[in-house]
């Protein structure tokens, strides 16, 4: 089968104005929740794109690990690939993709580090390995040995074995501040449904985009 032969059809679903939340996240959180009853893998795993100071493009997954009405937090690297890129460009963009329900979530918005408290909080909740794992790594540097990183993994792990590891200086979490969201689903005919929340003064205000 060429690629151009491949193709789904969407059927399962509309999305209508009446049908919104006039809180985005919440809407957000609607979703979120009805994806997970799906037995949806990793729901919150989620593209995020950042750009350098002269616009070169950069896109990776990442995974969502708090939301609120301030926006969405994923930690990772401070000196990492896309660290570099939010010290120089304060703006990010996310996409959530859920095949199962037809169903994605854009994002996009000004990005800023969280407390040293709140990332201190959530390092010491991961499983000890990747506590270790996090201190080990050079994010994003050209690695040319690999056992160099499994013997500093190694030595870490034999050093903290009796408790948690020090939040490194160089790993915390973003946030990301949305000033628009796009609930997007798939529908017939490739005429899907694409509604989109604008930050405005007091509020959000919401408009349908053609397919």
């Amino acid at each position: 089968m060429s690629l151009s032969d491949l193709r789904q059809e969407y059927r399962l679903h509309g999305l209508n104005e009446e049908d919104l939340n006039d809180d985005p996240f919440k809407q957000f959180a609607l979703w979120f929740e009805q994806v997970l009853a799906f037995n949806g893998v990793e729901a919150n795993a989620m593209t995020l794109a950042t750009a350098s100071a002269d616009g070169e493009p950069s896109a990776r997954i990442v995974l969502l690990k708090g939301v609120d009405e301030r926006g969405f937090v994923f930690y990772t690297n401070y000196e990492s690939a896309k660290g570099r890129d939010l010290a120089e460009n304060q703006r990010a963009a996310l996409v959530f993709y859920w095949p199962k329900l037809e169903r994605q979530v854009r994002v996009t918005g000004s990005v800023a580090k969280i407390t040293h408290e709140e990332s201190e909080r959530y390092f010491h909740s991961r499983p000890l390995e990747s506590q270790v794992g996090a201190a080990a790594s050079h994010q994003s540097e050209i690695l040319t040995d690999r056992a160099a990183l499994e013997a500093e993994f190694a030595r870490l792990q034999q050093e903290y074995a009796g408790g948690d590891v020090p939040l490194p200086e160089f790993w915390g979490g973003y946030r990301v501040s949305p000033d628009w969201f796009e609930f997007w689903q798939g529908r017939p005919s490739r005429l899907h449904d694409r509604l989109r929340y604008l930050r405005e003064t007091g509020g959000w205000r919401v408009v349908r985009l053609s397919p």
